[in-house]
């Protein structure tokens, strides 16, 4: 891996570092605030809401220890590098949400059904839901700025964890406004209502995560855009095989160019390199592009197998067809196509032999398709 690159790794995990230490300081003070309020006040909403923000701390904890893994460069047991981690500390966190919020829920829901008589919540819990709102909002808007500058999924989804914080604490805001005006049922409502709302976004996170761990590939859209750079590339005949996957931010990328077999091999590579390019402007969150240039598409009509001659083969053959050839300087150019070969046997110097007087010398086996003689002169 390239210095540039590392600098570059580096210089995302400070940022993300920043940002989630910073995050993580409000959350707890958020948390331990609604948790004291809660209770001392008669609002299960806002202890619920307390417990959300309690959440964020341990995810923030998640997002620090796994941004550290995944910004690591590759090593030989991780040849592609370390974004997975990324991925996996993402399904984790989402995981968790899920269980918090499914257990809330039910705990509220059964005070609901259960309880004869609610309390009802004190003025103090609507002074903290707007110091919450407030304070969430922020630190989604800055952390969700970080997460779109260093390309980190995990941080944009962190930043929306904030959010659904923020969303929380008006829920609470208005169970706490109802229960004051004579419905204290608001209140419980409002703490399944932000528990459901945590499952959901610990759902988001964890079905997004597996979709990628299974080499979910790019939307139809991007696959397309990918497809029309590659044939809009001087060179470039046709393209199949375009197949791709994520890696926490970054995007692999194979794909098959068919180009004109009488090319070189060098040539061929310059096309591809040509792809890359015009590949990677299309979508600059690509990290690596591997491609395979073909002479023929290989999809349709009749396939080049590998049992076809070697070039040590085809040139023994020759040399016992032609015994002019053993003193003579040549060279060979072979074209594999259509599972036959194509030989031109180019001559540095003149000999005596017409194309058309080879082809009645030389016995023809299946895998010729055709031989043509070059002489200079």
């Amino acid at each position: 891996m390239s210095a540039s690159h590392q600098h570059r790794l580096d210089g995302e995990f400070r940022a993300a570092s920043r940002v989630t230490l910073i995050g993580m300081l409000l959350d707890a003070v958020l948390g331990l605030l609604k948790c004291i309020v809660g209770l001392l006040f008669n609002s299960q909403a806002l202890f619920v809401d307390g417990v959300h923000s309690f959440t964020d701390v341990a995810s923030d904890l998640v997002v620090l220890v796994v941004m550290k893994l995944s910004r690591r460069g590759p090593d030989a047991d991780h040849p592609y590098g370390h974004q997975r981690f990324e991925t996996l500390g993402t399904m984790i966190l989402g995981s968790f949400l899920i269980a918090i919020g499914g257990a809330l829920a039910w705990d509220n829901l059964w005070r609901v059904m259960t309880t004869a008589e609610l309390a009802i919540p004190g003025w103090p819990v609507l002074v903290i839901a707007i110091l919450s709102i407030l304070g969430k909002e922020w630190i989604f808007r800055y952390t969700r700025r970080v997460g779109e500058q260093i390309r980190s999924d995990l941080i944009i989804a962190n930043a929306w964890h904030s959010r659904t914080d923020a969303f929380s604490s008006v829920v609470v805001l208005v169970g706490a406004v109802g229960a004051m005006a004579g419905f204290p049922w608001l209140d419980a409502i409002a703490a399944i209502i932000i528990a459901i709302i945590i499952a959901h976004v610990g759902w988001q996170f964890t079905w997004s995560s597996v979709r990628e761990l299974v080499d979910t590939g790019l939307s139809d859209e991007d696959t397309q855009r990918l497809r029309s750079a590659a044939m809009a590339t001087e060179g470039v005949r046709n393209v199949h095989d375009l197949r791709s996957r994520r890696m926490g931010s970054d995007i692999l990328v194979d794909v098959h160019l068919v180009v004109k077999p009488e090319i070189s091999v060098s040539e061929g590579h310059q096309v591809g390199m040509q792809v890359i390019r015009r590949m990677r402007d299309a979508l600059p969150d690509i990290r690596d592009i591997n491609f395979h240039i073909d002479a023929e598409n290989d999809q349709q009509g009749t396939v080049t197998t590998p049992e076809l001659p070697s070039r040590k083969t085809i040139r023994d053959w020759l040399h016992s067809q032609l015994p002019e050839l053993d003193d003579a300087r040549h060279h060979l150019r072979l074209h594999y196509l259509g599972n036959q070969v194509h030989v031109e046997l180019f001559l540095d110097e003149p000999l005596p032999l017409a194309s058309g007087t080879v082809e009645v010398r030389v016995d023809t086996p299946e895998w010729l398709g055709s031989l043509r003689v070059w002489q200079p002169g």
